[in-house]
C-alpha cells in the first residue's frame, strides 16, 4: 500500500434530529462542509456517502460538489458503508492517493435523519409506473387511492432487511448474552458527555466546526448529566428486561463531516501546519450476525489488526471507537480482550493484555456528540489526527466502528 496520510478536516455541528437543521437537507449539510474544506485546498477527488439515501439524488457526492460550487473537473463518486461510511471512504482513497494525479482526496459523508425520504413499496411502485405509461388518468387516481400499507416506512429506526430487527433490538440481544450491566453502560455514557464538554470549554472542536445555520457548537453534549438521571431512564428495546436506553444510545443526529486523504506529495501541498496522521493498516471486520452479533465484527478485527504488527493493547496510545451503544462499545472490548470469546474469529492470538480504558474516547465519543451515519467516520477520524498532533511522532492509535450487516472497520493511524 503507498504511503496514506489522514488530515484533520472540517465538520457542521452535529444536532438532534428534527431541530436546528429539520429544515435543511443533506445537500445544504454537505455544500457547507465541502466549500468550507475546498477553501483551505483543491481536491483532486472528493469520495462522499449518506446511509439512508436521498430519492432525488443518484449521486450526492457529485450533486454536493457541484451545488458547492467546486470546480466542475473533480471527480466525485457516492460510497456506503452504513456506519463505517466516511471511514470506508477515506480507506478506499487511501488506495487511490499517490496515482492517477490524485494527491489528495476529500472524503466525507452526511445524515440528515430530521427529513428520512418516504418511499413506495417497489410493488406498489411498479404497479404506477405501468399504469403511467398505460393509462394516466387511472394512475392519477391510483396516486389519490394509496394507503399507508403501500409504503416502504423507515421501521424500528432502520432495521435491518435481513433479520427486520434494529441495531437496538440486536444489541439489547448481545449484552443480556455477554451479561453487559446497565451500571457499566451508563457509566460509559456519563464519561462520554463529560469527556466532550471537557473538550468542547477547552475550545478542541472550535478548529474542527464550520458554523451552520446559526449554530456553532454540538447541541446534544449533556455537561449537566448524572449517573442519577441516566439510571432514572427506561429501557427503549425492551421495556420489560432491558439496559439499552435513550441515555446510553447514541440519539437520532443531522450532521456532515469531512476529512482529508493524501499522498506523501499532497500532505506536503497542506505545509507544515497540516494535523495530519499515517495510516498504517486496516482490516475490515464481517460475520455472520444471525450467530456472532450485528454489531461485534471490530472485536475480532482489532485483535487481527494489531497481531498483524506484533502489538497489544498496551502499544496503542489512543482508542476511539465508536459509541453507537454503550453496550457495544463495553461488549466489543469485552470479546477483543478474551482469548476464548475471539478464538472462533481471531484464532492464533495470544493474549494482548488489559485495554487501557483511560485511553478510551478521551474527547466524548457518538453517545455525547451523536452519530450522523456516514458523517461519524470523518469526525472520529478528524478527532484522532488532532489528539496525535500532540503526542510524539510515531504514537499510535486505533479507530473502529461497526457497521449494521455483522461488519465494521478499524484503523492503525500513528503520528508523524
Amino acid at each position: 500500500m503507498n504511503d496514506a496520510y489522514l488530515v484533520a478536516g472540517l465538520r457542521t455541528p452535529f444536532v438532534k434530529a428534527g431541530t436546528a437543521f429539520a429544515d435543511e437537507t443533506p445537500l445544504t449539510l454537505s455544500t457547507a462542509v465541502l466549500q468550507a474544506m475546498a477553501a483551505r485546498h483543491r481536491p483532486d477527488l472528493i469520495v462522499w456517502g449518506q446511509v439512508i439515501p436521498s430519492l432525488s439524488l443518484s449521486n450526492i457526492a457529485r450533486e454536493a460538489a457541484l451545488d458547492a460550487g467546486l470546480d466542475p473537473t473533480i471527480p466525485a463518486y457516492s460510497t456506503q458503508l452504513a456506519c463505517s461510511t466516511s471511514m470506508m471512504g477515506a480507506i478506499q482513497a487511501s488506495g487511490l492517493v499517490g496515482r492517477g494525479g490524485i494527491e489528495v482526496a476529500l472524503v466525507g459523508g452526511v445524515e440528515q435523519m430530521s427529513r428520512s425520504p418516504i418511499a413506495l413499496d417497489e410493488r406498489v411502485s411498479a404497479r404506477l409506473a405501468a399504469l403511467a405509461a398505460s393509462d394516466p388518468p387511472r394512475a392519477m387516481q391510483a396516486f389519490a387511492e394509496l394507503r399507508v400499507s403501500d409504503f416502504a416506512l423507515p421501521k424500528k429506526g432502520w432495521s435491518n432487511r435481513i433479520s427486520g430487527r434494529s441495531m437496538g433490538d440486536h444489541m439489547e440481544e448481545t449484552a443480556k448474552i455477554l451479561s453487559i450491566a446497565r451500571q457499566d453502560q451508563d457509566a460509559v455514557a456519563l464519561a462520554s458527555h463529560h469527556h466532550a464538554a471537557r473538550a468542547r470549554a477547552a475550545g478542541f472542536f472550535d478548529d474542527l466546526l464550520v458554523p451552520f445555520a446559526g449554530i456553532a457548537e454540538d447541541s446534544l453534549v449533556r455537561a449537566d448529566t448524572t449517573a442519577e438521571k441516566l439510571a432514572a431512564l427506561r429501557p427503549v428495546f425492551d421495556p420489560a428486561n432491558g439496559t439499552l436506553t435513550a441515555g446510553n444510545s447514541s440519539p437520532l443526529t443531522d450532521g456532515a463531516a469531512g476529512v482529508w486523504v493524501a499522498s506523501a506529495k499532497g500532505l506536503a501541498s497542506f505545509g507544515e501546519n497540516a494535523v495530519a496522521i499515517r495510516l498504517v493498516d486496516f482490516e475490515l471486520g464481517a460475520l455472520d450476525f444471525r450467530t456472532d452479533g450485528m454489531l461485534m465484527a471490530p472485536s475480532y478485527a482489532i485483535p487481527r489488526l494489531l497481531a498483524r504488527h506484533g502489538l497489544g493493547f498496551d502499544d496503542i496510545a489512543l482508542w476511539e471507537i465508536h459509541e453507537a451503544f454503550a453496550a457495544q462499545l463495553l461488549a466489543n472490548i469485552a470479546v477483543a480482550s478474551s482469548v476464548e470469546a475471539r478464538s472462533s474469529h481471531a484464532p492464533g492470538i495470544g493474549d494482548l493484555g488489559t485495554f487501557p480504558t483511560d485511553r478510551l474516547n478521551p474527547v466524548g465519543g457518538s453517545l455525547a456528540l451523536g452519530h450522523p451515519f456516514a458523517a461519524t467516520g470523518a469526525r472520529i477520524i478528524s478527532q484522532t489526527a488532532k489528539q496525535l498532533a500532540s503526542l510524539p511522532a510515531g504514537s499510535r492509535a486505533i479507530i473502529s466502528i461497526c457497521a449494521d450487516g455483522g461488519q465494521g472497520t478499524v484503523l492503525l493511524v500513528e503520528a508523524i
